[in-house]
């Protein structure tokens, strides 16, 4: 080993600043879309009144302002009177939104993602995936919470202790941070 640098640690540290770099590119949705109905089609839709909760299977597609979600089921929970946490299942379930006008599309994949209204947090898992301006996260688990800008990404070293976080940020953006 060359110069005695301690690779963990570097390791860690461009984890570190690849996941800052990273969570500086994605911003909050546009606040028009929470203002704008929810329209969903799917082949077929359980409505539950006792317990607030509709399920929608087969090729659901969810769409709210510039939030699309396309996934073979989602589950809306209703606890109070809006929807309060939306699960979409899928191999692998995607969702889109667009951050900002003009901006580009984030993209997210799992093969559940869910999201949690009153947290304002996205948790993608199995197969995670989010991608925002050419930077990418892959993890086992990956939790957005919309309103800090804060991406938080595991890989399950429990199933493989080989398992790992992958970031990748495009040349450009990390010199313009």
């Amino acid at each position: 080993m060359q110069s005695g640098v301690n690779l963990p640690r570097l390791a860690m540290a461009s984890l570190a600043a690849g996941l800052l770099v990273f969570t500086s590119l994605l911003a909050q949705a546009l606040p028009e879309d929470t203002e704008q109905p929810i329209h969903i089609s799917a082949d077929e839709a359980i409505r539950d009144e006792r317990t607030g909760e509709t399920i929608y299977r087969g090729n659901v597609q969810m769409n709210q302002g510039t939030l699309r979600i396309d996934a073979d089921e989602v589950t809306i929970y209703r606890i109070d009177i809006e929807a309060d946490k939306i699960v979409a299942v899928g191999a692998p379930a995607h969702m889109q939104q667009l951050r900002e006008v003009g901006g580009e599309i984030m993209h997210a994949e799992g093969d559940i993602i869910e999201y949690y209204k009153v947290e304002e947090r996205v948790q993608l898992r199995e197969n995670a995936r989010l991608e925002q301006d050419g930077s990418t996260v892959q993890g086992d688990k990956i939790d957005y919470f919309i309103n800090e800008q804060l991406v938080k990404a595991i890989a399950d070293r429990s199933v493989d202790e080989k398992r790992r976080v992958e970031v990748v940020i495009p040349p450009h953006k990390v010199n313009d941070e």
